[in-house]
């Protein structure tokens, strides 16, 4: 299977690790994945902040650079929702390309068949299920699933595991006052698992609730599932 890896904005310029751990787990899956160097921002934030014809050529770019790939996969919940949701909205003959978008979890466990991608990590981690990869993508219990066949893991349940955590974005800036007391409810929630690890398939969300476990002082690490992952057995 041709695949393309849309790492994101977040990943590509904060998060590195996440984008090189996707390639990992599908190369070691024995399939080649190819990263398009014209890529850039999907224009989540442009859309989501009203500017939707500022999104179109960014839409336009993702459609031509991806187009002809067996499989588009992003390590990001919120950017793919982005395509799924948004893009046939925007531009009505991004269908083909738009079918053939997935969260990695989605290409892992729906596409190629596979929950148990060769990894272990001996450690308790806990899984938040993050807004766009609930309520948009309808992800459900796939990465749960991916986790759970992780050699050393113990998956730990997350009391109120489907809270947002507060982040959405520049929901965050604009609502800092509520947006802080949602996240002090899930940091609280993380803590109490006694988790060593929270994992999630969004790391903006990630950051949000690293910063608050940082700040509270609490023990557990942000981490993307991806790079759970891809460590290999």
């Amino acid at each position: 299977m041709k695949v393309a890896l849309f790492v994101t904005c977040v990943n590509d310029l904060v998060y590195p690790g996440t984008g090189r751990a996707v390639v990992q787990v599908l190369e070691r899956l024995g399939h080649t994945v190819e990263f398009p160097v014209e890529q850039g921002c999907c224009g989540q934030m442009h859309a989501n902040s009203g500017y939707r014809e500022e999104a179109l050529p960014l839409v336009a770019n993702f459609v031509r650079t991806f187009d002809g790939y067996d499989a588009v996969v992003g390590p990001s919940g919120s950017c793919v929702a982005m395509v799924r949701d948004w893009y046939p909205k925007l531009v009505p003959d991004a269908g083909e390309v738009v079918a053939r978008t997935y969260e990695l979890s989605e290409l892992l466990v729906d596409v190629l068949g596979v929950t148990d991608v060769g990894a272990a990590f001996p450690h308790r981690v806990t899984y938040h299920p993050t807004c766009h990869g609930l309520r948009m993508l309808r992800l459900g219990d796939r990465p749960r699933r991916l986790l759970e066949a992780v050699r050393g893991l113990e998956l730990l349940d997350l009391p109120g595991a489907e809270e947002c955590c507060g982040f959405g974005g520049t929901f965050a800036v604009k609502n800092a006052g509520v947006s802080g007391a949602m996240l002090a409810d899930k940091c609280r929630s993380i803590v109490d698992t006694g988790a060593e690890y929270v994992a999630a398939v969004d790391n903006s969300c990630l950051a949000h609730i690293g910063g608050g476990l940082s700040r509270a002082g609490g023990p557990a690490k942000p981490i993307h599932y991806a790079e759970i992952l891809a460590g290999a057995a």
